[in-house]
C-alpha cells in the first residue's frame, strides 16, 4: 500500500506519505514527461488525500494517464475535474494553426491552468497525442538564451481574440519557469520585423519539442488524460484519416502568465 513516484522530474515536489493512498502507483512514461497512475477509480467523490497525491504527481510528471475509465461520462469526468479546479466555459482547445502545437488557448488572457481529457471513441491505430515539457525546454536552454527568453513578451491571438504573454513564465505553484509559446503565438511584441519575429519563435519552438521533452500516449476508449497547461505543450497526430475520434475536454481556470520580473499577461 504505496505511492510510487520513479525517477522523479522535479525533486522540489515531495511525494505524500507512503500508506496514505492503497495501491496508487505513478510509473513515469518517459524521462522527463508524463507517467501512469495505477489503482485509482477516478470520479467526483474522490477523498481530499488522493486528489493530493494526484495533483502533486501531476506538478512533477507535467501529463498524467489513466486507464479503463470507462465509467466515467461528461457529468462524471466533469465532477472529477472540479477537484483540481473550476470548470472554464467559452474556451476552446481547438487545433493550432496547421494542426501542430500548442498549449490550449493562449490568446485569452487567462489560458486555462489544467485540462482533463476522456477518451470516448479512437481510432484502432493512428491519432496519438504528444505532449513536451516546456519547463525542461527552459532549463536546456543556453544560459545566453535563457536571458533573451526571460525578457521577450509575445503576441497569441487565433484570429478574433489576441492576448500578450511573457515567453517565460513563473509556475505559480512550483515557480518554475517554462516557455509560453506554440501555434497561437504570432509575433515577438516589439519588433517590427516579421522575418525577425519568426526566426525567434521557430528557435524556441525547436528547443520545446526536441524528443528528449516528449512522452507519446496511444488512446483507447475509457483512457483519461491530466495535464497541466502551464507547463506543456500538446500536439494530435493526424495519421487516422476519416476514422472516428472523439476526446472529451474539460479545461479548469488558469492564471494571468506572469513573467520572471513580476508582471503579468494582459489581453489586447
Amino acid at each position: 500500500m504505496t505511492y510510487q513516484v520513479l525517477d522523479p522530474v522535479h525533486p522540489d515536489v515531495r511525494p505524500a506519505r507512503a500508506g496514505r493512498v492503497p495501491a496508487l502507483r505513478v510509473l513515469p512514461l518517459a524521462g522527463r514527461v508524463g507517467a501512469e497512475v495505477h489503482g485509482v477509480h477516478l470520479s467526483g467523490v474522490l477523498g481530499a488525500p488522493v486528489v493530493g497525491l494526484l495533483r502533486e504527481a501531476l506538478l512533477r510528471h507535467k501529463v498524467l494517464f489513466c486507464r479503463d475509465q470507462h465509467h466515467l461520462d461528461t457529468a462524471g469526468q466533469t465532477a472529477f475535474a472540479r477537484l483540481l479546479g473550476e470548470p472554464v466555459t467559452g474556451l476552446a482547445d481547438g487545433p493550432a494553426p496547421g494542426g501542430g502545437w500548442h498549449a490550449g488557448p493562449t490568446w485569452a488572457p487567462r489560458p486555462p491552468g489544467i485540462s482533463v481529457a476522456r477518451a470516448v471513441e479512437v481510432p484502432a491505430h493512428g491519432g496519438d497525442t504528444v505532449w513536451a515539457n516546456t519547463a525542461a525546454a527552459y532549463d536546456d536552454l543556453p544560459v545566453e538564451l535563457r536571458e533573451l527568453a526571460d525578457r521577450l513578451w509575445l503576441r497569441h491571438g487565433d484570429g478574433v481574440d489576441e492576448a500578450e504573454h511573457p515567453l517565460v513564465r513563473v509556475h505559480p505553484e512550483t515557480r518554475e519557469r517554462a516557455l509560453l509559446l506554440g501555434g497561437f503565438a504570432r509575433r515577438v511584441a516589439g519588433l517590427s520585423e516579421e522575418s525577425d519575429s519568426e526566426a525567434l519563435l521557430r528557435l524556441f519552438q525547436e528547443h520545446v519539442t526536441r524528443l528528449e521533452n516528449t512522452v507519446r500516449w496511444r488512446w483507447t476508449a475509457g483512457d483519461v488524460a491530466i495535464w497541466d497547461q502551464r507547463a506543456t505543450q500538446h500536439r494530435v497526430v493526424r495519421d487516422y484519416g476519416d476514422r472516428p475520434r472523439r476526446l472529451h475536454q474539460v479545461m479548469l481556470a488558469g492564471d494571468a502568465p506572469r513573467s520572471v520580473d513580476g508582471r503579468h499577461g494582459t489581453a489586447r
